[in-house]
């Protein structure tokens, strides 16, 4: 509840981390995983991550805890103020770790997004020459992202996700207890399980990449989506793999698929 309701989120964003929580519980029991899951009525419930820890702990008095770095210093600071002895392990969902980004910073007077961006370039070893240097002789593509969108263009048809069972149960929950927030849950069709990110990405490789590059940075009326992925939700929650996307767009581009600016973009 804390998390939902901290500040008012939009209940389609709440809908979507509700659904996605509850269908990978769902996927990890039946890989035979034992699944605590606390569901936000459940009147036991004491409303916030570093309670229903303290609350796990009291129950079963676990020999060891172990959690991720939490991706909100609010919730990691609450989570280390629970009193509890945590073993605490690396967010692998990203390329770069703390502890990593901490001696790229370290002696720096600024922290330029661009020359962090090259170093990541440079240890993933994505789009680049067997000598180091940037594919095509530059290390980002800016000027080629920003064409004019010809009238008349349209971006590929989106694609839309039905909701079963389980995303049901969650717009009822969601659309009762917070209906007060802004936004409407009218068309909610985000991918909620990895196979459906999976599906969403596999269209954007097919229908948008190859255009994305020239018109990253268009926008025209009716068209909310035009050539972009609509991924970020589901990279977020670790419902795809960031490297994989990226040696899947290296793959595009290798083999003659995509422009350079839109496997770079």
């Amino acid at each position: 509840a804390e998390e939902a309701g901290h500040v008012p989120h939009h209940p389609q964003k709440i809908a979507f981390l509700f659904s996605a929580m509850r269908h990978f519980a769902q996927a990890l029991r039946q890989r035979g995983v034992t699944v605590d899951y606390v569901t936000l009525d459940d009147p036991a419930n004491s409303g916030s991550l570093a309670g229903e820890l303290v609350r796990f702990a009291a129950r079963y008095r676990p020999a060891a805890i172990h959690v991720t770095e939490a991706g909100d210093w609010r919730v990691e600071q609450a989570l280390r103020a629970s009193g509890l002895p945590l073993t605490w392990h690396a967010d692998t969902r990203f390329l770069c770790s703390r502890a990593e980004f901490a001696r790229w910073a370290q002696g720096r007077k600024q922290l330029r997004m661009e020359f962090f961006y090259r170093e990541m370039r440079r240890k993933s070893g994505l789009l680049l020459h067997p000598d180091g240097s940037p594919e095509g002789g530059a290390w980002n593509f800016d000027a080629d992202n920003r064409k004019a969108l010809p009238r008349g263009l349209r971006g590929p048809l989106p694609v839309r996700f039905a909701a079963d069972a389980i995303t049901a149960e969650v717009l009822a929950l969601v659309r009762a207890r917070f209906a007060h927030h802004y936004g409407r849950l009218d068309g909610f069709a985000y991918p909620v399980t990895h196979a459906e990110a999976e599906q969403l990405w596999a269209h954007f490789l097919d229908f948008g990449l190859g255009a994305f590059g020239d018109y990253q940075d268009a926008m025209a009326a009716g068209e909310p989506f035009l050539f972009h992925a609509r991924i970020s939700a589901a990279l977020n929650v670790g419902l795809l793999d960031v490297r994989r996307l990226c040696a899947d767009v290296e793959v595009a581009y290798r083999a003659g698929r995509v422009a350079l600016n839109a496997a770079a973009g």
